[in-house]
This record gives structure tokens, sequence and C-alpha cells, in this order.
């Protein structure tokens, strides 16, 4: 007969199984809460940081490309319909075709901007959702493949990585691209944990989304979880009967991902197909043939090279370099915890043990053992591909700029992006390592208690923990500090560029934008975007030559001309700025426009020569001026037969009729021999609006700048009339014309 405490022994061994299953529920649920809390306090932060640091959008400008391919989504077109003027309102990055303009990049990242400027009027929006997304999925990930505890502290080393933080407050395609990738691989792992037919839809639409943003990209990250795929199915196919009716649930789940995928990868075909007229011309190669994965010469726009096996083996490893050392969490530490915390996963997975388990003192089950060390090496595996990977594709070699210097090039701001995805591995080893610290630290407090007080063991235990989280915060600060500064810097500088147009109230008004970066809008000035109609309150054109502006003009009768300029040179710089101003202008017109300019004159000035040209180029008006007064008064003329300076009434200038530029200077001469020119240019056409049929038409006032030394200075010598200290106190410079029907 079995004993009372017998009896109730199964009793007792149910109520602690419960008790521990609730607690280790409850430990579940903390975790998830916490990882829960990193994600949205991650995509909070983003969009503090992309509505302060990134205001003005950063230094690479393929941020408006995206921002303008979201509100062309948003009108429902794919592309500009510029005709006659679309080289005078061509984006950077947009490929121009017969009238039409299209981006070079695919819609998928400029679909999720999209959204958030269709529901909120504000993508940053996005840019939270994604990073928080990001976090939430690196946690999942981590779970999945190891533990709760792994993948909350992978994900806090995710978002804490300086690269995640830079690329993720921008318009840029790294972050969500990665977004869709972690998606696919958690849905591909636990689709295979849990056979779920469900889950293997998920993946294959994941990645094929992903396809359809970066193909380059999402090839990288797939390959392992490609090769794994083939493997099952080739087992399973080898394994079943040959008369079985139906296929194994390996072949249909694993199937079913090809499909969704590639169903993704024919929308990506029709895409090319819609824009560039072939299927297996992607956009990008529609702008620069060039420019593709491969070795040999690579080109885009005016920047060629010969891209070698060495010169990929150099950039990728400096790009490499940089990345373990400035743009994962902590720089070194945060690289030294993902190698320990990958071999610590390979001890494992060799000896058997369960570390890394939740508490479990049991056996673990083979199946599970097998499962996490499958996710394990498909991790490693996106190491290999994205590594291998990106050496044939000169990208990286772009990035760097200077290969030995990580502070010049887009690197300096955003680390070696191209790379993004390693830091999801590296988070997750990272968090491998991370927990089995805090275990060992456990282990610590429990050997020191036996050997000094448990108050003693406790205080050692915290303080080695406090000086452990204080290093790595120090780390993090040190590396994230320079990129954030320059990017405060960049803002700054834009931020004073723009002042004059964010203090404008424009409706119905057409401004013409300087052209630093050679003939292309959003090159350097992101901001300054067109609707996709060209139709909005305000619509931004290239100041180019006469003809084309007046092209311009006609466009537009009934709108408010202006022209922004600067006074400097506009340089990626971020600490070299620029004085703007933003003038009105009108369109003069007659029979004949006669003008007169005014200048100042310092006392030490002995001689002054006036000239008058055109830009082109037959022949010139001259006259000399001895000892001028303190100021001096040239008056010229323009009409359709050409420009007269009134000082030198015997030389008539010819202009093209079709558009022009009527060029003055006054030149002062010290005795020293040191020269200061007063150059304004201004814009004509001839017209057959005059009283006998023709007439002539002149933009006004004429660009005006100032230069010491030499008679021509392009931006560096703008004039800025309202600026008391962009110039001596005795310079002045106005101007002012009349029609005259007379000729």
């Amino acid at each position: 007969m079995s004993s009372p405490s017998a009896l109730h022994r199964p009793r007792r061994l149910a109520r602690r199984l419960v008790s521990r299953g609730r607690a280790r529920l409850a430990r579940a649920d903390r975790l998830t809460l916490a990882a829960a809390f990193v994600a949205v306090a991650t995509g909070a932060f983003t969009f503090v940081i992309a509505a302060t640091l990134f205001r003005y959008h950063s230094v690479n400008h393929d941020e408006g490309v995206y921002l303008m391919q979201a509100a062309l989504l948003l009108s429902g077109q794919l592309e500009i319909h510029a005709g006659a003027l679309a080289d005078a309102v061509h984006p950077w990055f947009f490929i121009e075709d017969g009238g039409r303009l299209y981006p070079k990049y695919n819609p998928v990242p400029a679909a999720m901007y999209a959204v958030s400027m269709w529901l909120f009027g504000e993508p940053r929006a996005t840019l939270a959702v994604v990073a928080a997304g990001n976090a939430a999925l690196v946690y999942v990930l981590g779970s999945t493949a190891f533990d709760r505890r792994v993948g909350l502290a992978a994900a806090v080393l995710f978002v804490a990585s300086p690269l995640a933080l830079a690329t993720s407050s921008v318009f840029l395609p790294y972050a969500p691209t990665t977004l869709l990738n972690l998606l696919f691989a958690v849905a591909y792992l636990r689709g295979v944990r849990d056979r779920s037919l469900a889950l293997a839809g998920l993946a294959g639409v994941a990645i094929g989304l992903a396809f359809f943003a970066r193909p380059f990209t999402a090839v990288l990250f797939a390959a392992p979880f490609i090769l794994h795929a083939v493997v099952r199915v080739a087992v399973a196919v080898r394994e079943v009967e040959i008369l079985s009716p139906s296929l194994p649930g390996t072949v249909r789940r694993h199937g079913f991902t090809a499909l969704f995928g590639t169903v993704f990868v024919g929308v990506t075909l029709a895409y090319n197909f819609r824009l560039t007229g072939s299927p297996l011309t992607f956009p990008y190669e529609a702008f620069a043939p060039m420019d593709g994965p491969g070795f040999g010469e690579r080109r885009i726009l005016g920047h060629s090279e010969e891209y070698t096996l060495e010169l990929a083996l150099r950039s990728n490893g400096y790009a490499l370099w940089y990345l373990a050392t400035r743009w994962v969490v902590a720089g070194p530490l945060g690289t030294l915890l993902a190698f320990a915390g990958g071999g610590l996963a390979t001890r494992r997975w060799l000896s058997g043990r369960r570390a890394l388990a939740e508490g479990d003192s049991g056996v673990e089950p083979l199946t599970e053992r097998r499962f996490e060390r499958t996710a394990g090496l498909l991790l490693a595996g996106v190491v290999v591909s994205v590594v291998v990977g990106n050496l044939f594709f000169w990208g990286t070699n772009n990035l760097l700029a200077t290969l030995s210097d990580p502070t010049n090039g887009l690197v300096a701001g955003f680390g070696p992006f191209y790379h993004f995805d390693l830091l999801v591995p590296l988070s997750i080893f990272g968090g491998v390592a991370v927990v089995a610290g805090g275990r060992g630290l456990s282990r610590l407090r429990v050997w020191l208690a036996s050997r000094v007080t448990p108050e003693s063991a406790q205080a050692i235990v915290v303080a080695v923990a406090v000086l452990a989280l204080f290093g790595g915060a120090l780390g993090a600060a040190a590396v994230v500090e320079a990129p954030l500064d320059r990017h405060a810097a960049y803002a700054d500088k834009y931020e004073a560029a723009y002042e004059p147009i964010e203090s404008a109230s424009f409706d119905d008004d057409l401004v013409f934008v300087p052209t630093p970066y050679g003939e292309w809008l959003q090159h350097p000035f992101q901001s300054l975007r067109n609707d996709p109609g060209l139709d909005g309150e305000v619509v931004y054109a290239l100041n180019r030559d006469p003809a084309e502006d007046f092209a311009v003009i006609d466009a537009y009768p009934d709108r408010e001309l202006h022209r922004y300029a600067y006074r400097g040179v506009w340089t990626p710089n971020p600490n070299r700025h620029v004085a703007p101003k933003l003038e009105s202008l009108d369109v003069r017109e007659g029979a004949r426009i006669d003008a007169s300019t005014t200048v100042g004159v310092p006392d030490r000035v002995q001689r002054a020569v006036v000239r008058l040209e055109t830009d082109r180029g037959d022949g010139h008006a001259e006259y000399d001026v001895s000892d001028p007064d303190d100021s001096l008064a040239v008056d010229w003329s323009v009409g359709p037969d050409g420009a007269r300076l009134a000082g030198d009434p015997n030389a008539t200038v010819p202009i093209d009729p079709e558009g022009d530029e009527v060029i003055v200077t006054v030149t002062l001469v010290d005795p020293a021999g040191s020269t200061f020119t007063y150059r304004q240019e201004a814009t004509v056409r001839s017209t057959d609006e005059g009283i006998d049929g023709d007439g002539v038409e002149v933009v006004w006032p004429p660009e005006r700048s100032v230069c010491r030394l030499v008679t021509e200075c392009g931006t560096g010598g703008t004039y800025i009339p309202d600026d008391p200290d962009a110039h001596a106190e005795w310079v002045v410079f106005e101007t002012n014309a009349e029609a005259n029907e007379e000729r």
C-alpha cells in the first residue's frame, strides 16, 4: 500500500511544473513587452532624428529621388510628363526619354514613403515605422533562432548601431529593404519550424517585394535560404515514394515560397518593360548601363573606373573594417561581442549543450537542436553571401571616396550602407554573447557568495555590470558622435541656404535655381521639388542658357518670376556656407530697352573701364573713364539689331535673336594695378512685338556679381544687395531699365 507522501508526490510535481510554466510565460511576456518598448522607442527616436538632424535631408541626394517618386505614385504616375521642358525640370537620377522623366530606382521604398504621405502628409512616419519594424523583427528572429533573451539583446544592439541609426533616419532604400528581408527570414524559419504553409507563402511575398525594391540586395540576403530550400527539397524528393499521389510537405512549403517570390520577380520585370521597354533592362541600367555588378570598366555619369578584383578586395576590406570599428554598436567592442557570440553558438551546436535554453534543465529535443543549428548557420550564411556578393558591385568603392579615409565620402555620414544587412547577424550573435555574459555574472555572484557575504557578492557583480554598461555606452557614444556632428552641420548649412525661400510665400510662382553640380534639380537642393504635374504653387526650373530660360517663361506666362541665387561656392563641405537671395523678376518688353547701371567707386580708384559684350561673342563696345567720382553711371540699350553702349555710340554688338546674354562690366583700377569689377548679365531675345514688327525682351534685373582682380568670378561674387556685411561699405550696384518704343 502506498504511503500518503507517495500519493501526493505526482500532485506536487504537477504543481511545480505548472508553477514553472507560469514563471516562464511571465518571463516571456516581460521580454516581449521590453522588446515592444524598444521597437516603439526606436521608431519615436528615428522620427525625431529625421525631423531635426535631417530636416533638410542629407548629403546623400538620392533622398530627393525617392520622395519625388513617392509623390508620383500618389498622383497615379510612374513618370513626369515634361515634354519640351524635360531638361529644365530634370530631377537628379531621373532618366529623360522623349520628354518623359522616370527615376532610376524601383518603386517599393518610395511606395512605403507614399503611404505615410497619403495618411499623415508626413513621409517621416514611414521612417519611424520601418525602424520600429526592424527592431521588432530582429527580436523575433533572434528569439526564433535562439531564445527571447537573445532576441531582446540583439534588438538593442541593432538599433544602437550608428549604421542603423543614420540610415534608418533618411529616405533611402536600405532600411526598408532590410525590413522585407527580415520578414522573409522570420517567416521562412518559422515556416520550417512549424511546417506552416501560410508562413511559407508570406516568406515568398516578403522576399519578392525585397527583390522588387533592390534585386541585388535581396538575392544576397536570400542566397543561404535558397540553398537550404533546394537541399531540403532535393532530400524530400529523393525520399518520397515514386507512386505517391501527393507532394511532401517540405516540397509544398518551399514551392509556395518560390511561387510567391517568382510572382514579384514577374512584377519587377513588368515594371521594367513599362518604363524601359525591355523586361530585362532595369531603370538603373537605362540610366547608366555600366553601373551594375561586374568587373572591368564601370561608369556612371562622368565617373568611370576599371573595377578589378584587387580594387574590390581593397575597397570592401576598408568598408568592413569601418563597419567593424565605427558603425556597429560600441565599435570594436560590439564586433568582438558578435564574434564571441558566434563562437559560443558554434560550441553549443557542436557539443549539444543547452547553454542558451530558457531555464529548462531537461534534455533538449533533437529536432529543436537541429532547428537552432540550421537557423544559426543561415544567419552566418548571410554574412558570407553579403560580404562575397558585394565584391562584385563597385558601389562600395564609390561611397568610400578616399579608400583609407573614413571621414571622406558618403561612408563618413552613413557608413558602408551596402552592407546594411550584416547588422542583422552581427546583432543576433552579439545578443548571444550578451546573454551568456549575463549568465556568467550570475555564476560569478554564486561563486563569490560562497567566499564573501551575499551582500558583498551582489555589490561586486553590480559593479562589474555597471562598468561593462558604462564602457559600452562610452564606446557607442564615441562612434556615433562624429557622423551626427557632420549631419548637424549639413542641416545648419541648408537652413541658411533655404532661408529666403522659406521666408517667401508662393502662389503660382516660377523660381529659377542654380546648377552647382550640373543641370539637375534636387542636386544639391533636395527640398526644391516640383509637383508631379509641374503645376504646383511653385515650379522650380534650372537657370540655364537664355533660350532655354525663355522657353520655361513662355510655358508659364502667368506666373510670378523669381531667381534663387547665392554668394559663395557650393561645396560638400558642411562648414562652408553661402549667402542666399531670392530676387523677383519680370520681363521688360519693347522696341528697345534703355538701361542704366550705377556703381560705387572708392577714393583710390584713378581709372574705370566700361565694357559691353554678349555671350554670342561677336565684338564688344568699350570706353575708359579717368578719375571717376564716388559713383559712376553707365547707360546702355538693347534692341533687335543688337546692344549699344552710350559711351561708344558707333559700336553695335549683335545679339542672338533666339536668346543671348548682354554683359556689362565696370572695372575699377587703382594705382597699384588691382581691379574690382561690377558685372551684370542680362538675358535678352528678339521678338516680333515691336511697332515695326520686331522688338526685344529682357529679363530684369540682370544677374549681378562683384569680383576682385578678375572680371568674372561666378557665384563667388554674387551681389547681395540686402546684406550690409556681404560687401564693402562703398560697394553700390544699382540697375534700372525701361521699355522704349522708339528706335
